[in-house]
């Protein structure tokens, strides 16, 4: 009987161990946001919601799937029929060389020519804006969330804070009452 090589029972081995599946990064794989604009449920109320694509250099996909993109600031626009991104941050790429891309610059939201007359017609109406609310991976593509917004005055935040308090406390004596 002929001997069999190291070769041969390496490649063996190799094919009957086991492969060891590597984590996918929760952020790209769309598990969690990658930006959050936290700012916006605080400043603002909230009402109708749009997703919409973003047009984006690969350089900045990139960052985002690092963590370093900022929506605290930004806000939409619908200017001639088109959506545009404005001043949302997205730091450089890590890895990259000597051609970046410009972290505040303005960014296109690709949307349905439907939707965007319902932003038209909506954010004419007064003091109503658009304020993206957080940037995540569908399906490897970079979206944004886009809420319908109208400002809230000192008092309309002091109110909020209260009932937020008060659905806190209730829930915590719910939860003392079946415990014991």
């Amino acid at each position: 009987m002929a001997r069999q090589s190291t070769y041969q029972t390496q490649a063996a081995e190799k094919s009957s161990a086991p492969t060891k599946a590597v984590p996918r990064d929760p952020v790209a794989s769309g598990e969690r946001d990658a930006a959050y604009n936290r700012a916006a449920g605080h400043n603002y109320f909230l009402m109708d919601r749009f997703e919409a694509g973003v047009a984006l250099r690969g350089s900045e996909v990139k960052s985002i799937r690092e963590g370093k993109a900022n929506l605290k600031d930004s806000y939409g626009l619908v200017k001639n029929g088109e959506a545009w991104l404005l001043n949302a941050h997205i730091g450089p790429y890590s890895h990259t060389g000597f051609d970046s891309h410009d972290a505040v610059r303005t960014r296109k939201l690709l949307l349905h020519s439907g939707e965007i007359r319902k932003l038209i017609d909506q954010t004419q109406a007064k003091g109503l804006t658009l304020i993206p609310t957080r940037l995540y991976f569908r399906h490897g593509r970079v979206k944004c969330e886009l809420a319908v917004a109208k400002g809230k005055q000192d008092w309309d935040k002091r109110a909020t804070e209260k009932k937020r308090e008060a659905d806190k406390e209730a829930k915590q004596a719910v939860a003392a009452s079946k415990r014991g």
